[in-house]
């Protein structure tokens, strides 16, 4: 495969109650991230890490007409920065992964993605990241990426937040065990495709993952792709902020990613949420890092 994936880092934890999620962008580099993109016939590019500042010397609460969302302003920093270097990534022909970092890094990543083009996303999250600063029982900004694509609540009209290239209609959650009362209410009133870890039981996860690429692709020609290692049952990524049991095995992972790559649509790619405090010998980050390979078409032979 002629291509060139551009690592960009975002090393936050604005978004978690945990700390030590920033600290994910270098342990996935430590775990070979470069090698494993090697393996899959890609070549790496790693254009380091965006600046982001520490959580300590910034003020976490920010206080919103409709409710809180911690670090907001830095979260706005951040992604802005980070939208602009996925954009520049594709410009250039490249193809951009970003490595966080928590969740809230996809809001730069997709918009930045969704800049020039109609988009379909796909997220594997244990998680619907659909709350609101009005909802939100923590006010973490991790648990609203999509809320703030889609300009939902707080969110509408706010430009460094929204992506108009992507639509509800072209976006799926994949293996969700985690969803708070008024994320219900909000799936039920949206056009977003949702498979729930019910659903890979029933189904397996080859036929979910196929029908979640379908939804995504349908009438655009672009796939983003967001990866919560906390989609993974935490007996199989342990290195994680808000892990929930129940989550998809090593081997589901791993076949879903290949048949994102056999798609032939991957744009951008996110890995969130990795957190080498709470993890065993680097052992998620090491996973992390097998994944991405397989989404950009690494196989056993």
């Amino acid at each position: 495969m002629d291509r060139t994936v551009r690592i960009i880092g975002a090393p936050t934890d604005y978004g978690a109650n945990r700390r030590g999620v920033d600290m994910g962008p270098s342990a996935l580099r430590y775990a070979g991230l470069d090698a494993q993109l090697s393996a899959a016939g890609v070549t790496p590019l790693d254009a380091g890490d965006i600046d982001a500042p520490r959580a300590e010397v910034c003020d976490p609460q920010t206080t919103l007409a409709s409710g809180k969302a911690k670090f907001l302003t830095e979260t706005e920093a951040v992604c802005r920065q980070l939208a602009d270097e996925v954009a520049e990534t594709l410009a250039e022909g490249h193809t951009p992964l970003v490595v966080g970092g928590d969740h809230s890094v996809a809001i730069g990543s997709v918009s930045g993605s969704a800049r020039e083009t109609d988009l379909g996303a796909i997220w594997f999250d244990a998680h619907t990241d659909l709350n609101t600063p009005a909802t939100s029982p923590s006010g973490n900004v991790h648990g609203m990426p999509l809320a703030a694509l889609l300009g939902i609540g707080a969110f509408d009209g706010v430009d460094w937040a929204n992506a108009p290239g992507l639509q509800a209609d072209n976006l799926a959650l994949v293996g969700l065990r985690s969803v708070d009362d008024a994320e219900a209410e909000l799936l039920d009133d949206t056009d977003i495709s949702v498979f729930t870890v019910s659903d890979i039981d029933q189904r397996g996860i080859t036929a979910v993952t196929n029908d979640a690429l379908a939804t995504a692709t349908d009438g655009v020609d672009d796939l983003h792709v967001s990866l919560d290692l906390d989609w993974l049952d935490p007996t199989e990524a342990p290195g994680v902020g808000t892990p929930v049991r129940g989550g998809v095995s090593y081997r589901e992972a791993h076949a879903a990613m290949e048949r994102v790559a056999d798609c032939g649509l991957l744009r951008s790619l996110d890995l969130v949420e990795v957190n080498p405090i709470l993890d065993e010998s680097n052992e998620t980050a090491e996973l992390a890092t097998e994944l991405a390979a397989s989404a950009f078409g690494k196989r056993i032979l």
